[in-house]
């Protein structure tokens, strides 16, 4: 319906009608050739000549259907809109239009028979609409699909927030000193104390927490995105602690395991350069860099 001279390659997958999912009706097909006859009566009643090939793809759904040309002249694109526009309400109202696959449609023989099977004349405010409005209240989905599961808010704004959190979870409550013993060290580490994510939500700014909301998620997707310094469970928000995490199950010969510490660290540190006792872990164990010279 976009134009008289539009053409189309269709791959069909997923088993979908206008208006929900496909609902079968014969049982002497499978599902698949049976949907394939239904996209294929489509592009009839839209007066295509529906051609169908089989593509050289790694799937099980590999037939594609082709409409290159058009079974009616220019002029009578009218009548075929207002065709069409009755064929989709009577999918919508469940009814069945038959049409042979194999014959195609023919719009001179067939589009008195079409329209009769298709339902009743339309009301005189559709029929006028017809051409401008295809599906009302059918609101198709936007060319460039946003992003919004906040990877693409500004560096800046993630690292003040990330940064806000963690001075609240560290002073939120008498801190709780860890010791750490790793290395042979015994001093402390402050991990900070829980929180709920609503009391976190509480502690920032209006216009954070608005800019948040637009995003799928909002700030608990975006605690989680930054691993690694909260860990998000059961709706609670902690700081993480390296020294608690699990070392991989995957055993690596000693020389991977030694270049693996300085082969990938790709990313600074965040708790060397933010946190006030610093990284619970030595240099030489923290899979971040403790300062940009440890880089690679």
């Amino acid at each position: 319906r976009s134009s008289y001279s539009c053409c189309y390659f269709l791959l069909p997958c997923c088993f979908f009608d206008f208006h929900g999912k496909y609902s079968r009706r014969q049982s002497k097909k499978t599902q698949y050739r049976e949907y394939l006859d239904f996209v294929a009566q489509v592009g009839f009643v839209c007066g295509f000549h529906v051609e169908e090939d089989c593509l050289r793809i790694p799937s099980t759904k590999r037939v594609c259907l082709i409409g290159k040309n058009r079974t009616y002249a220019p002029t009578e694109c009218a009548l075929i809109d207002k065709q069409i526009t009755q064929y989709i309400n009577n999918r919508q109202s469940s009814a069945v239009v038959t049409c042979d696959r194999t014959v195609g449609f023919n719009h001179k023989d067939r589009s008195n028979d079409v329209c009769e099977e298709a339902g009743s004349e339309l009301p005189e405010n559709e029929a006028e609409t017809a051409g401008t409005i295809w599906m009302p209240g059918f609101q198709p989905r936007e060319k460039v699909e946003q992003i919004r599961n906040c990877a693409s808010l500004p560096r800046d704004f993630v690292d003040d927030v990330v940064l806000n959190v963690a001075n609240l979870l560290l002073n939120a409550a008498p801190s709780k000193p860890c010791s750490n013993t790793h290395g042979g060290n015994t001093n402390t580490w402050n991990q900070g104390e829980s929180l709920s994510l609503k009391e976190v939500a509480e502690h920032l700014n209006k216009d954070t927490l608005k800019r948040l909301k637009s995003e799928h998620g909002g700030l608990q997707t975006l605690l989680k995105n930054n691993h690694q310094v909260f860990e998000v469970l059961n709706g609670r928000v902690h700081i993480r602690d390296w020294r608690k995490e699990k070392p991989s199950r995957k055993t690596k010969p000693e020389v991977k395991r030694c270049l693996s510490a300085e082969a990938f660290k790709t990313r600074l540190c965040w708790f060397f350069i933010h946190h006030p006792d610093g990284c619970s872990l030595p240099s030489e164990s923290c899979p971040y860099a403790h300062g940009t010279e440890e880089l690679r």
